[in-house]
């Protein structure tokens, strides 16, 4: 039997630009069912990098749990319940029924996922059982079902529908940042809820001493006089216990003092470890971005990281013109979330976040061959021309590779596939 042969794909630019050439090699097709099933995994875990489909699958989603959490709350006002009984219980089973599915679907795809992949498919889909979001999913869903199929009075288990305001961390990029940065600090938060304790007991027994004699009934006891202790070291004080003896003053001053020492280690520990887990994501995100431009491709990590340095941000709302056609161009553009439209000649062009354009512009002083238009909110990082060039100027290995690239680029291709405005304004720069 002979060997399928390579066929190879060329496409020469009439006028002389740069060629591009495709291998392509006959795939065996997938069945139908396996394709199905990546496709799926693809929207309910991706969500919006899936496409169109998988953004409108997270707002479904995320707009039915907010119903929820609103229906709940407003469903335990007798006087409301009593008018929108019928509408609550739709929702209810609306919900129960997309959630349910849900659940299901993510069952059935669990095996899709990179790291499960090497297991057996039942054994991928027990891990996701037994995950923390898979006991998230089946708690918003199971004890409903329980519910129905059990005649008696089980309102108790409703309840539950505030577990759905869980499943936002999914697709909410700040709750996981924050359960990410927990579940790594959860180590210096253990130590610190130790230290709680042992200040807890130390302040108790010091305060029984003290005011066991004046207030046998409020310090007669450790365990009793542990209720002012953890009231006092959690700066709430309500009051309701104080000490009447001049050495109890003292004793809760100091216990005062440490409290506030035992707030500040907890929230000092989170709020670094989640600033720092946001930074570093976006700068995940925004490595990514500049390392795919062309421009600046086969660069060093370092240089790379030298390039994001020189970047400014810049908050574009809809219907603001961040360039106009005609302008001379000094920067290059990258969207890090929003939706932009790149007017040109003949035609329009939407751009999403993670594209980029202008990035010859840092190169050459030319005229902007577009004028863009944010779309929806956007979020956009700069690169001045004149950061670039002092860059260029201190490294000249850095320089001497953007042009190289710049000058395999040129061609007759308006915008590229990922939205860069390159030919005219290389044209308009050589007039």
């Amino acid at each position: 039997m002979s060997q399928p042969r390579r066929a190879a794909l060329i496409w020469i630019n009439p006028g002389g630009g740069r060629s591009r050439q495709k291998s392509r090699m006959p795939q065996e097709k997938q069945p139908l069912g396996a394709e199905l099933r990546h496709r799926l995994y693809e929207i309910l875990e991706h969500g919006s990098v899936a496409g169109r489909t998988g953004r409108l699958v997270v707002r479904v989603i995320v707009l039915l749990i907010v119903v929820n959490l609103v229906a709940v709350t407003l469903e335990s006002v007798p006087s409301v319940q009593a008018r929108y009984g019928s509408l609550f219980a739709a929702i209810e089973a609306v919900s129960l029924i997309v959630f349910t599915i849900e659940y299901a679907l993510r069952v059935w795809v669990a095996g899709e996922h990179g790291v499960h992949r090497h297991e057996g498919e039942w054994a991928a889909r027990w891990r996701y059982v037994a995950s923390a979001a898979g006991l998230v999913d089946l708690l918003a869903v199971l004890p409903f079902w329980f519910a129905f199929a059990v005649s008696a009075d089980l309102r108790v288990v409703l309840v539950f529908r505030m577990v759905r305001f869980l499943k936002l961390a999914r697709y909410s990029p700040g709750m996981r940042s924050l359960l990410d940065t927990l579940n790594a600090e959860r180590r210096a938060l253990a130590s610190c809820f130790v230290i709680l304790i042992g200040a807890t007991l130390l302040s108790a027994a010091a305060m029984h001493l003290a005011e066991r004699h004046v207030q046998p009934d409020k310090f007669g006891t450790i365990p009793d006089a542990m209720w002012w202790a953890l009231v006092t070291l959690s700066t709430i004080g309500y009051g309701d216990v104080v000490p009447h003896t001049a050495l109890g003053r003292v004793i809760a001053a100091v216990t005062i003092f440490a409290g506030l020492i035992m707030i500040a280690l907890p929230v000092g520990i989170v709020a670094t470890a989640f600033a720092d887990q946001v930074h570093r994501r976006d700068f995940i995100i925004t490595w990514s971005m500049v390392a795919r431009v062309p421009l600046f491709a086969g660069l060093a990590a370092a240089d790379i990281a030298d390039i994001m340095r020189l970047m400014r941000a810049q908050t574009a709302e809809p219907g603001d013109v961040i360039v106009r056609r005609g302008e001379p161009a000094h920067s290059m553009y990258f969207l890090a979330a929003g939706e932009v439209e790149i007017e040109l000649k003949d035609t329009r062009v939407r751009l999403q976040a993670g594209h980029f354009f202008g990035e010859i512009a840092v190169l050459r002083r030319a005229r902007r061959s577009g004028t863009v238009t944010a779309i929806a909110r956007a979020n956009l990082l700069i690169l001045d021309a004149q950061d670039l060039h002092s860059l260029m100027d201190r490294d000249p290995r850095i320089a001497e590779r953007i042009h190289a690239t710049a000058r395999s680029r040129v061609g007759h291709e308006v915008v590229t596939p990922r939205g860069d405005i390159v030919t005219e304004e290389l044209e308009n720069s050589d007039q």
